[in-house]
């Protein structure tokens, strides 16, 4: 590996010390002189048509200072993505009819919460009841209540892809195998609730404070809903408290409300949720129905597939287009397989609504496929590794949908897993009651999709030198507790050849920081890195002109490390960083040493076919758990968990290693016991008492393997670690579960209920 002097350590965040001591400011935390406190009326039921919206008492109240109504907006509807003209579904106060049990109805400001929140129910809503919809088969059908207009039987958009020849390969097929698989809605469970502080002055100027992952996309969503102009409005991302796709949208309702209510008051305004309305009105994972058929040879060479899903994506959009989209890779990238057929449906239902969760879409897809490959694994007689090992995508191959791979470490990780767990000695020789499952991934190193016809896989970053020598670092990427503005400043010490300590990072502040899209889909550490790498690069190259002439060499004979910048192979010729800096400003006649990165990924990917590179590097995994059974409860203990990744080279291997054991933490409970109960659109547990999320006790020890095959197109070599990093960890558990007693529960999560059922009925 390249003798780097600050990539590759495992170096603590500047910040560390402000998050463990609670000195960290969160939006929550934030407060303005003359500020009002704002609430959101939702509406009691899944379907209905407002009538009539009577404001007039709550107005009365002491201490109200103002109340909102969809009549008080400018009636524009927003969403994700733009390629889509019907993905643009949501307002921000709803305005004819209200379509789940939370949707927005009308939001309050008043001088204090316990005002606001008595003001709600004040506010007098006619209400003429719908039919509902809440199961995406019975939306389907013909008949059905129909919750958007434009969307016939609910349909809001319907993707069927062919690639290769599918049917004459099943012809073809040796051995065929169907099987169907369901998933659940889950939530986020970010220990941080929504909360956004809005301040719109004299000027016409509107600053927000918010928990978000996407500034710049709340930047264009509220320049879109308010009808004011982007120049008024800037975003300000403070600390945030995890995010996990949660707060990838682009706007909240308490964004939308907090900001309207500012405007209207000309007073700061807060909105904050309550853990309720955090489980009952943010987004979910979509709950899937999965249907997966393989064709396959008698050696176990997989080379046709025919996946169909249907997504609840509940009553609106949120990220649903882009959702439904994305099976299409890793049903084509993980795996060689000439032949592919993809369809997909989002399906709209009167049920809170589905949005981006780690991972998106890709637990749902790999649970499907690692679970049938295990099954037909064992009807041809091949071991699990082995049937993988002989399908496994290797570097340079191109897919059946055009996707070309670039570095790919997944053979390396497939046989480093096993070897460390010694699976040849344990794999269906456990004693009964114990076993061990593997479970495997490909996931994108930032996606690229085109949002307000905007591309939005570019990213900016600017460096700026002081006179002291120290840096400053300017990136629009967000870090919402993984570590990013850390990684980032890794990436520009190394290439300028300072320590770490040197750089000071500004993030996330759409008045200040160049353009970036925001943390989602992987994207960080590829693209905006690149773009703080070219940046670095571009600063340093101004120092190396000047310094060359100083030191009578050629430019591309120096070097920047340690804090100097001398001849390559002759450290005693050169000078120091801060003294390169002083004559480079003295060479511009005082101008400061500015450096810009623009990166924008090559790749081509079409959205409407599926055709295509949705990124520039994938990254590939391959993860073990074994797990004990105590047959007489149906209860699962999860003992050991070894996981191996390959991310390229890791910036900061202890950071890598850290999102590895948060993966399975997130993989365990989505496997093993959390569920959103949703009766009728009604949320049944929207609590911490009632959600079955894993704590620390129920965390098994986990052994975390960093494979780093360089990536050529990445920074230093880097590509993904973050949100791929928990695709295995839900079909290692529940192939292990096999393994141990000899079932098979196609339907998450397995719970001691279905377990002891399905026990049951094999020993009949």
């Amino acid at each position: 590996m390249t003798n780097y002097s600050v990539v590759g350590k495992s170096l603590p965040r500047k910040d560390d010390f402000l998050r463990a001591t609670g000195r960290a400011m969160y939006t929550s935390d934030l407060s303005l002189p003359g500020m009002l406190y704002g609430k959101i009326l939702r509406s009691p039921y899944p379907h209905a048509r407002i009538l009539n919206i009577d404001t007039r008492k709550a107005e009365k109240l002491f201490g109200v200072k103002k109340v909102v109504t969809g009549k008080d907006t400018p009636g524009v509807k927003y969403g994700v993505v733009g390629i889509f003209p019907q993905t643009f579904d949501e307002y921000g106060l709803t305005i004819d009819k209200v379509r789940y049990i939370g949707d927005e109805v009308a939001a309050v400001a008043a001088i204090s919460e316990d005002i606001a929140e008595e003001a709600l129910d004040l506010i007098e809503v006619e209400y003429e009841e719908l039919p509902c919809v809440f199961d995406p088969i019975e939306a389907m059908k013909p008949g059905a209540p129909k919750i958007h207009d434009y969307a016939e039987n609910n349909i809001s958009l319907k993707i069927d892809r062919n690639f290769g020849e599918v049917e004459k390969a099943f012809r073809e097929a040796d051995y065929i195998r169907e099987d169907e698989f369901l998933t659940q809605s889950v939530d986020h469970v970010p220990l941080e609730l929504h909360a956004a502080l809005a301040n719109y002055d004299a000027s016409g100027k509107l600053t927000l404070w918010a928990t978000t992952q996407t500034p710049y996309y709340l930047h264009k969503h509220l320049e879109r809903t308010l009808g004011i102009k982007g120049i008024q409005i800037r975003i300000i991302k403070p600390y945030v408290g995890g995010g996990f796709g949660d707060r990838s949208d682009g706007m909240s309702a308490c964004d939308f409300c907090a900001a309207l209510l500012s405007i209207k008051t000309e007073k700061p305004v807060k909105i904050m949720y309550t853990r309720e309305e955090e489980f009952s009105t943010s987004r979910r994972r979509h709950p899937m129905r999965v249907y997966l058929k393989s064709g396959a040879k008698k050696d176990g060479t997989i080379f046709v597939r025919h996946l169909r899903i249907i997504a609840d994506t509940g009553a609106y959009n949120s990220y649903g287009p882009v959702s439904i989209n994305i099976p299409t890779s890793p049903i084509t990238v993980t795996y060689r397989c000439p032949n592919v057929r993809y369809e997909g449906y989002l399906v709209y239902t009167n049920n809170q609504v589905s949005g981006a969760m780690r991972g998106h879409s890709h637990p749902q897809t790999h649970f499907a496929i690692d679970t049938q490959l295990d099954l037909i694994a064992k009807e041809l007689g091949i071991d699990p590794i082995e049937i993988r090992l002989k399908n496994a995508t290797k570097a340079g191959d191109i897919t059946t949908s055009g996707a070309k791979i670039g570095s790919c470490g997944f053979t390396k990780c497939l046989n480093q897993v096993r070897d460390i767990t010694g699976w040849d000695k344990k794999w269906g020789k456990l004693k009964e009651g114990k076993g061990i499952g593997i479970g495997t991934m490909s996931f994108a190193s930032g996606a690229g999709f085109n949002f307000f016809g905007v591309p939005s896989s570019f990213s900016a970053a600017t460096v700026k030198l002081m006179d002291d020598g120290t840096i400053s670092l300017l990136t629009g990427a967000s870090d919402i507790g993984q570590g990013s503005d850390g990684t980032l400043a890794q990436i520009a010490a190394e290439e300028l050849g300072v320590s770490l300590d040197d750089i000071r990072v500004t993030s996330a502040d759409t008045e200040l920081t160049p353009v970036d899209f925001g943390t989602y889909s992987s994207r960080v550490t590829f693209m905006a890195g690149n773009a703080v790498k070219m940046a670095a690069s571009d600063a340093k190259r101004q120092l190396f002109e000047v310094a060359a002439d100083k030191l009578e060499a050629n430019v591309e004979d120096l070097e920047a490390r340690d804090r100097r910048i001398y001849v390559k192979g002759s450290p005693e010729r050169g000078m120091s960083f801060t003294e390169a800096v002083l004559k480079t400003q003295e060479a511009k006649k005082g101008m400061p040493v500015i450096g810009k990165g623009f990166f924008y990924p090559r790749n081509i990917f079409n959205l409407v076919t599926g055709e295509g590179n949705i990124t520039p590097a994938y990254s590939f995994g391959s993860y073990i758990a074994e797990v004990e059974i105590d047959k007489d409860t149906g209860k699962v203990k999860v003992t050991s968990f070894v996981a191996v990744h390959d991310c390229g080279t890791a910036i900061n291997p202890m950071r890598v290693e850290g999102q590895l054991e948060g993966s399975v933490q997130m993989g365990l409970g989505y496997a093993l016991g959390e569920e959103l109960y949703i009766d009728k659109g009604q949320n049944l547990n929207p609590s911490f008492l009632n959600y079955r999320f894993p704590t620390a006790l129920e965390m098994p020890k986990v052994k975390s393997v960093i494979v780093e095959e360089n990536e050529p197109e990445g920074p230093f070599g880097a590509k993904e670690a973050s949100e791929g990093t928990v695709v295995p960890v839900t079909p290692a558990i529940t192939n292990a579960i096999y393994d141990a007693i000899g079932v098979r529960i196609k339907e998450l999560p397995i719970t001691p209920d279905k377990l002891l059922k399905a026990l049951e009925e094999k020993d009949k």
